[in-house]
C-alpha cells in the first residue's frame, strides 16, 4: 500500500514550531535564516512570466492583453488591466474543466494545492521524437530506479520543450508548438491513457494529485480527445500546464505549492507554482 500523504501536516507543524522557536530565541528579522522553510533547502519558481509578447496561447484560446490603466506620476499608483483566458501561460486546470458536475476552483480544498512531487525526465526520448508517449512500462521503470511514487502526488513530465517558450508558430522553424522540431505545426509529448489509468489504479493519482508538464498539457499530440486530461481531472485532481525549471527539482522528494486565483465556477487559473526542494 502506498504511503499516506501525511507529510503536509508535518510541514505545517514544523512551520509553527520554527516560528515559536524564533520568537523564543529572539531571532531578528533579516538574519540569514529568517525565511528558511523547515525541511527544504530552497524554493524554485516553476512558472513562466506572463507577457503578451512572449506567452504562447493554445490554439483557440482567448487573446491575452495587458493594458496600463494608472501610473504613479498621473494617479499616485500603478495598475494594469489584465484580459486573459483562465488557461493562459502556466496554469492549473480544475476537474470541471473537462467534466460536468465535478469540482471547480472554488470547490477545491487548500490541501489540493500542496502536493508531493516526482519528476519523470524524458528529454532524451523527446529529443528524437516530439510526439513521444510515456507508457506504463516507463513509469514502472522509473519506480524501479527511484522508488515508489507517493500517494496523491504531482507527476511532472520534464520534456525539455519549455526552452522553446515563445509565441511563434509554424512548420518550418522550431517553436514551442512543435517542441523545437520543424516539420509539424503542432507536436507534443505526453502520457498514454494506459499510463494515466495505472497511476490512478495504484493510488499515485488518488483523491488528489496532478499531472504536470512543461508543454501545453499532459496529452500527447496524437490524442485529439485529451483523454489523459479527462482521466486525471476527477475528484480533487489537477493538471498543471506550461511549467518551467523542472530541472531545478529533484526526481523524488520534492513538493509543489500551486498558487493562483480561485474564480467562482473557475475551470482553472494562471498560476505561480513553487517547487520545494529538500
Amino acid at each position: 500500500m502506498r504511503t499516506k500523504m501525511i507529510a503536509l501536516v508535518g510541514v505545517v507543524a514544523a512551520l509553527a514550531a520554527s516560528f515559536s522557536i524564533g520568537l523564543a530565541s529572539g531571532s531578528k528579522r533579516g538574519s540569514p535564516d529568517a525565511t528558511a522553510l523547515p525541511g527544504f533547502s530552497r524554493i524554485e519558481s516553476l512558472s513562466h512570466v506572463n507577457s503578451p509578447a512572449r506567452t504562447p496561447l493554445f490554439p483557440g484560446d482567448p487573446a491575452f492583453r495587458l493594458t496600463t490603466v494608472a501610473t504613479v506620476p498621473a494617479d499616485g499608483f500603478y495598475m494594469q488591466f489584465v484580459r486573459e483566458g483562465e488557461h493562459t501561460g502556466t496554469h492549473y486546470s480544475a476537474p470541471c474543466h473537462f467534466r460536468d458536475g465535478k469540482p471547480c476552483a472554488d470547490d477545491l480544498d487548500a490541501a489540493d494545492f500542496v502536493l508531493p512531487a516526482v519528476v519523470v525526465d524524458v528529454r532524451a526520448e523527446v529529443a528524437s521524437d516530439a510526439n513521444h508517449v510515456v507508457t506504463t512500462a516507463d513509469l514502472k521503470a522509473w519506480e524501479a530506479e527511484h522508488g515508489q511514487m507517493p500517494e496523491g502526488a504531482a507527476v511532472l513530465l520534464r520534456t525539455g520543450c519549455s526552452r522553446f517558450w515563445g509565441p511563434e508558430i509554424g512548420r518550418d522553424r522550431p517553436t514551442y508548438y512543435n517542441c523545437g522540431q520543424p516539420g509539424a505545426r503542432f507536436s507534443q509529448p505526453g502520457f498514454s491513457r494506459f499510463a494515466v489509468r495505472w497511476l490512478i489504479r495504484t493510488g499515485v493519482l488518488a483523491k488528489r494529485g496532478a499531472l504536470g508538464t512543461d508543454t501545453f498539457g499532459p496529452d500527447p499530440s496524437s490524442d485529439e480527445l485529451f483523454l489523459e486530461s479527462w482521466l486525471t481531472l476527477n475528484r480533487h485532481r489537477f493538471t498543471l500546464e506550461n511549467l518551467t525549471n523542472l530541472g531545478h527539482m529533484p526526481e523524488t522528494g520534492g513538493w509543489i505549492v500551486i498558487g493562483g486565483p480561485r474564480h467562482r465556477h473557475g475551470s482553472g487559473a494562471p498560476s505561480t507554482v513553487f517547487g520545494l526542494v529538500p
